[in-house]
């Protein structure tokens, strides 16, 4: 995982590797890794602040022998890409919905933890949604899905699907019915039944099309939902953190969550999006089968860019 992103790293820990760089040296280290980012598919709004703190930081600096140069360069590289996750509020998901179903125990009119999961198509957003439920359950908590993407031909059943071999309630309508009313079903059925987490899923929304991003304003203005969860593709680039970019203009959502994460090579996703968003990811999804969820670990994923490459 996240190969392109740690030789990026490595490579500029080694170039910079005896005394003390000149502004030329500093330039052209940072030159090549800059174009070593790109190649990663981090953002350039990210790379530019990783350039500009490490610029700062190295210019000028003395350093005696060349392994604690290469120390001192990586030092600074990891304290780079903590500051962008550290930057991010924090979200810890099974805390906040402990909370609220510990609330619902004494007030039964409190509703249910209410997630609103946001993305395009082919994302793996249905099931994530499926993961997140199993998360849930496996954690001591009843929970329900809302199969909320009445345009996609087979996205019910595909929900249904999970629901069954999850065995979880899901809350559907017909294609073609409005979203919004059945993520209010959802809710209206957790309160009716004491259900602690609710679960509703969306349909893939071209982040060009204004009418859907509409819809989806729609939906969170109905059901208020405490979490609103953007789901993207770690391998789609730049593209994820152009939708992540829009999606957070339309809904101001709460945290992401990175699909297919144990196949990404380059790593600059995770990067980019908490950047550009400047929200937290939660968790990665790391495989097919619904334990295959992960939360993100900020130290974990900043040792993994820098770890030794021939092991």
């Amino acid at each position: 995982m996240f190969d392109k992103l740690k030789a990026a790293f490595g490579s500029l820990a080694q170039l910079a590797t005896h005394r003390s760089l000149s502004e030329e040296e500093v330039d052209k280290i940072l030159w090549d890794f800059e174009l070593a980012l790109i190649e990663s598919d981090v953002s350039p709004e990210a790379i530019e602040s990783i350039n500009t703190t490490l610029r700062q930081t190295i210019l000028g600096t003395k350093i005696q022998r060349s392994l604690d140069a290469e120390t001192f360069v990586r030092e600074q590289l990891k304290e780079s890409i903590r500051k962008i996750f550290s930057s991010t509020p924090r979200v810890d998901f099974l805390s906040l919905a402990k909370q609220k179903a510990e609330l619902r125990k004494n007030n039964h009119e409190v509703g249910p933890f209410l997630v609103l999961f946001l993305g395009i198509n082919g994302t793996g957003k249905t099931t994530t949604v499926a993961k997140v439920a199993n998360l849930v359950r496996k954690n001591g908590m009843s929970v329900v899905v809302a199969a909320g993407d009445t345009h996609r031909a087979g996205a019910i059943e595909q929900l249904s699907e999970h629901a069954q071999k999850l065995k979880v309630k899901v809350i559907t309508q017909s294609y073609g019915a409005d979203p919004a009313a059945v993520a209010k079903d959802a809710q209206l059925y957790s309160n009716s039944h004491n259900i602690d987490v609710a679960l509703i899923d969306t349909a893939g929304r071209i982040q060009t099309n204004r009418n859907l991003m509409e819809e989806m304003s729609k939906i969170s203005k109905v059901v208020s939902p405490d979490l609103k969860i953007f789901v993207a593709d770690a391998l789609a680039g730049n593209d994820a953190v152009s939708q992540a970019r829009e999606f957070q203009k339309a809904t101001d959502f709460d945290a992401s969550i990175l699909t297919k994460a144990d196949a990404d090579v380059k790593g600059g996703a995770a990067l980019s999006i908490a950047y550009v968003t400047k929200k937290p990811i939660i968790y990665l999804g790391v495989g097919q089968g619904y334990d295959d969820i992960i939360p993100f670990d900020i130290e974990r994923f900043v040792s993994s860019l820098f770890e030794d490459r021939s092991t």
